[in-house]
Protein backbone atom coordinates (compact mmCIF):
# COMPACT_ATOMS: atom_id res chain seq x y z
CA UNK A 1 0.00 0.00 0.00
CA UNK A 2 3.31 2.00 -0.54
CA UNK A 3 5.36 3.33 -2.73
CA UNK A 4 8.95 5.03 -2.34
CA UNK A 5 11.76 6.61 -3.73
CA UNK A 6 15.20 7.02 -1.51
CA UNK A 7 17.91 9.76 -3.18
CA UNK A 8 21.18 11.53 -2.64
CA UNK A 9 22.79 14.48 -4.12
CA UNK A 10 26.00 13.13 -3.78
CA UNK A 11 27.06 15.87 -1.58
CA UNK A 12 26.18 14.30 1.90
CA UNK A 13 22.37 14.44 2.14
CA UNK A 14 19.83 11.44 1.79
CA UNK A 15 16.45 11.65 1.66
CA UNK A 16 13.07 9.89 0.94
CA UNK A 17 9.75 10.56 -0.02
CA UNK A 18 6.97 7.99 0.25
CA UNK A 19 3.02 7.86 -0.08
CA UNK A 20 0.44 5.54 0.67
CA UNK A 21 -2.91 4.84 0.88
CA UNK A 22 -3.00 4.52 4.63
CA UNK A 23 -2.66 7.79 6.99
CA UNK A 24 0.84 8.94 8.52
CA UNK A 25 3.38 6.77 6.18
CA UNK A 26 6.14 8.73 6.67
CA UNK A 27 6.28 8.15 10.17
CA UNK A 28 6.55 4.25 9.92
CA UNK A 29 8.55 3.80 6.81
CA UNK A 30 11.18 6.69 6.36
CA UNK A 31 14.29 6.00 8.29
CA UNK A 32 17.84 8.46 7.63
CA UNK A 33 21.27 8.84 9.22
CA UNK A 34 23.71 11.34 8.65
CA UNK A 35 26.78 10.10 6.61
CA UNK A 36 25.09 6.58 6.50
CA UNK A 37 22.00 6.51 4.05
CA UNK A 38 18.38 6.42 3.54
CA UNK A 39 16.42 2.80 4.37
CA UNK A 40 12.30 2.11 4.26
CA UNK A 41 10.10 -0.51 5.84
CA UNK A 42 7.27 -0.84 3.72
CA UNK A 43 4.26 -3.30 2.66
CA UNK A 44 3.33 -4.48 6.25
CA UNK A 45 5.83 -2.31 7.59
CA UNK A 46 8.37 -3.33 10.81
CA UNK A 47 9.89 0.46 11.70
CA UNK A 48 12.50 -1.64 13.88
CA UNK A 49 14.18 -2.90 10.36
CA UNK A 50 14.70 0.47 9.58
CA UNK A 51 17.16 1.09 12.22
CA UNK A 52 18.72 -2.45 12.17
CA UNK A 53 19.45 -1.73 8.33
CA UNK A 54 20.89 1.74 9.44
CA UNK A 55 22.94 0.38 12.47
CA UNK A 56 24.57 -2.34 9.96
CA UNK A 57 25.42 0.31 7.06
CA UNK A 58 26.96 2.42 10.02
CA UNK A 59 29.11 -0.64 11.06
CA UNK A 60 30.48 -0.76 7.48
CA UNK A 61 28.06 -2.97 5.23
CA UNK A 62 27.45 -1.71 1.62
CA UNK A 63 23.33 -1.83 0.55
CA UNK A 64 23.36 -5.07 -0.06
CA UNK A 65 25.36 -6.57 2.70
CA UNK A 66 23.31 -4.76 4.80
CA UNK A 67 19.89 -6.27 3.65
CA UNK A 68 21.16 -9.70 3.11
CA UNK A 69 22.09 -9.80 7.14
CA UNK A 70 18.51 -8.23 8.25
CA UNK A 71 16.56 -10.51 5.95
CA UNK A 72 18.59 -13.81 7.37
CA UNK A 73 17.75 -12.80 10.90
CA UNK A 74 14.38 -10.47 10.89
CA UNK A 75 11.27 -13.05 12.06
CA UNK A 76 8.55 -12.82 9.81
CA UNK A 77 10.64 -11.39 6.73
CA UNK A 78 8.45 -12.43 4.15
CA UNK A 79 5.93 -9.89 4.93
CA UNK A 80 8.51 -7.28 4.51
CA UNK A 81 9.22 -4.92 1.42
CA UNK A 82 12.91 -3.75 2.87
CA UNK A 83 14.63 -0.87 0.52
CA UNK A 84 18.36 0.51 1.18
CA UNK A 85 20.42 3.09 -0.18
CA UNK A 86 24.14 3.82 1.17
CA UNK A 87 26.20 6.62 1.73
CA UNK A 88 27.40 5.80 -1.75
CA UNK A 89 24.50 5.59 -3.78
CA UNK A 90 24.64 1.70 -4.08
CA UNK A 91 21.02 0.59 -3.08
CA UNK A 92 19.35 -2.95 -2.55
CA UNK A 93 15.67 -3.73 -2.82
CA UNK A 94 14.20 -6.71 -0.59
CA UNK A 95 10.39 -8.11 -1.90
CA UNK A 96 9.06 -10.83 0.92
CA UNK A 97 7.00 -13.56 -0.71
CA UNK A 98 3.87 -12.22 0.97
CA UNK A 99 4.34 -8.40 -0.28
CA UNK A 100 0.70 -7.09 -1.83
CA UNK A 101 -0.47 -7.05 -5.16
CA UNK A 102 1.67 -5.45 -8.58
CA UNK A 103 5.12 -4.58 -6.32
CA UNK A 104 8.58 -3.99 -7.23
CA UNK A 105 11.76 -1.42 -7.67
CA UNK A 106 13.32 1.19 -9.79
CA UNK A 107 16.67 2.66 -9.64
CA UNK A 108 18.91 5.91 -10.68
CA UNK A 109 22.68 6.69 -10.54
CA UNK A 110 21.47 8.21 -7.28
CA UNK A 111 17.80 7.05 -6.85
CA UNK A 112 16.02 3.84 -5.67
CA UNK A 113 12.12 3.25 -5.55
CA UNK A 114 10.03 0.69 -4.38
CA UNK A 115 6.23 -0.04 -3.56
CA UNK A 116 3.63 -2.38 -3.37
CA UNK A 117 -0.44 -2.48 -4.66
CA UNK A 118 0.70 -0.42 -7.74
CA UNK A 119 -1.67 0.13 -10.82
CA UNK A 120 1.00 -1.19 -13.12
CA UNK A 121 5.03 -2.17 -13.09
CA UNK A 122 6.23 0.99 -14.68
CA UNK A 123 5.52 3.50 -11.82
CA UNK A 124 8.77 2.77 -9.71
CA UNK A 125 10.93 3.44 -12.79
CA UNK A 126 8.83 6.39 -13.52
CA UNK A 127 9.74 7.77 -10.05
CA UNK A 128 13.44 7.28 -10.26
CA UNK A 129 13.55 8.86 -13.76
CA UNK A 130 11.66 11.80 -12.63
CA UNK A 131 14.18 12.19 -9.86
CA UNK A 132 17.48 11.83 -11.88
CA UNK A 133 15.58 14.10 -14.71
CA UNK A 134 14.65 16.58 -11.87
CA UNK A 135 16.93 19.68 -11.35
CA UNK A 136 17.44 21.85 -7.96
CA UNK A 137 17.75 20.94 -4.27
CA UNK A 138 17.40 17.15 -2.67
CA UNK A 139 13.72 17.94 -1.44
CA UNK A 140 12.41 19.13 -4.69
CA UNK A 141 13.94 16.18 -6.77
CA UNK A 142 12.12 13.43 -4.38
CA UNK A 143 8.77 15.20 -4.61
CA UNK A 144 9.46 15.20 -8.62
CA UNK A 145 10.18 11.37 -8.00
CA UNK A 146 6.65 10.66 -5.86
CA UNK A 147 5.01 13.19 -8.55
CA UNK A 148 6.76 11.07 -11.66
CA UNK A 149 5.47 7.51 -9.91
CA UNK A 150 1.56 9.15 -9.65
CA UNK A 151 1.89 10.25 -13.72
CA UNK A 152 2.97 6.44 -14.24
CA UNK A 153 -0.15 5.42 -12.62
CA UNK A 154 0.81 5.00 -8.69
CA UNK A 155 -1.13 2.67 -6.69
CA UNK A 156 -3.86 0.63 -7.71
CA UNK A 157 -6.17 3.09 -5.44
CA UNK A 158 -5.84 6.18 -3.88
CA UNK A 159 -3.45 7.36 -2.06
CA UNK A 160 -4.10 9.61 1.64
CA UNK A 161 -0.39 10.18 3.19
CA UNK A 162 2.85 11.21 2.08
CA UNK A 163 6.22 12.78 3.67
CA UNK A 164 9.79 13.79 2.96
CA UNK A 165 12.46 13.54 4.91
CA UNK A 166 16.34 14.71 4.04
CA UNK A 167 19.53 14.74 6.42
CA UNK A 168 22.49 16.88 5.64
CA UNK A 169 24.98 16.15 8.45
CA UNK A 170 23.67 18.73 11.13
CA UNK A 171 22.38 15.82 13.53
CA UNK A 172 18.81 16.21 12.63
CA UNK A 173 16.47 16.43 9.55
CA UNK A 174 16.84 19.32 8.36
CA UNK A 175 13.50 18.48 6.62
CA UNK A 176 10.75 16.48 7.99
CA UNK A 177 7.39 17.27 5.87
CA UNK A 178 4.34 15.15 6.28
CA UNK A 179 1.16 15.07 5.64
CA UNK A 180 -1.03 12.21 7.37
CA UNK A 181 -4.38 12.42 5.79
CA UNK A 182 -5.59 13.99 2.50
CA UNK A 183 -7.66 13.95 -0.55
CA UNK A 184 -4.42 14.83 -2.16
CA UNK A 185 -1.94 14.74 -0.42
CA UNK A 186 1.47 15.02 -2.81
CA UNK A 187 -0.09 18.09 -3.50
CA UNK A 188 -0.49 19.41 -0.70
CA UNK A 189 3.03 18.08 0.21
CA UNK A 190 4.41 19.99 -2.49
CA UNK A 191 2.72 23.14 -1.18
CA UNK A 192 4.46 22.66 2.26
CA UNK A 193 7.64 22.18 0.88
CA UNK A 194 7.11 25.49 -1.16
CA UNK A 195 6.67 27.25 2.36
CA UNK A 196 9.09 24.87 3.79
CA UNK A 197 12.33 25.62 1.96
CA UNK A 198 13.19 29.35 1.72
CA UNK A 199 13.06 29.49 5.50
CA UNK A 200 15.03 25.80 6.18
CA UNK A 201 18.45 27.32 6.28
CA UNK A 202 17.59 29.49 8.75
CA UNK A 203 15.97 27.38 10.87
CA UNK A 204 19.24 25.15 10.68
CA UNK A 205 21.09 28.55 11.49
CA UNK A 206 18.82 28.94 14.47
CA UNK A 207 20.26 24.98 15.79
CA UNK A 208 23.86 25.25 15.37
CA UNK A 209 24.41 29.74 15.68
CA UNK A 210 21.56 30.43 17.65
CA UNK A 211 23.13 33.99 18.15
CA UNK A 212 23.06 34.72 14.44
CA UNK A 213 19.57 33.86 13.67
CA UNK A 214 17.22 36.48 12.66
CA UNK A 215 13.76 37.45 13.55
CA UNK A 216 10.59 36.16 11.83
CA UNK A 217 8.49 39.48 12.95
CA UNK A 218 5.75 36.98 14.77
CA UNK A 219 4.28 38.64 17.86
CA UNK A 220 6.56 38.35 21.05
CA UNK A 221 9.68 38.22 18.87
CA UNK A 222 11.06 41.84 19.57
CA UNK A 223 14.94 41.07 17.38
Amino acid sequence: MTFSIAGTDGHGRFGMAVSSSSPAVAARCIHLRDGVGAVSSQNITDPRLGRALLDRLEAGDNAAQALEAVVATAPDIDFRQLVVLDSTGASAVYHGSRTLGIFGAGSGAASVSAGNMLANPDVLQGACDAFEAAEGELEVRLLAGLRGAIAAGGEAGPVYSAGLSVVSGHGWRDTDLRVDWHEDPVTELGRILELWMPQRDAYVTRGLEPQLSEGYGVPGDDR
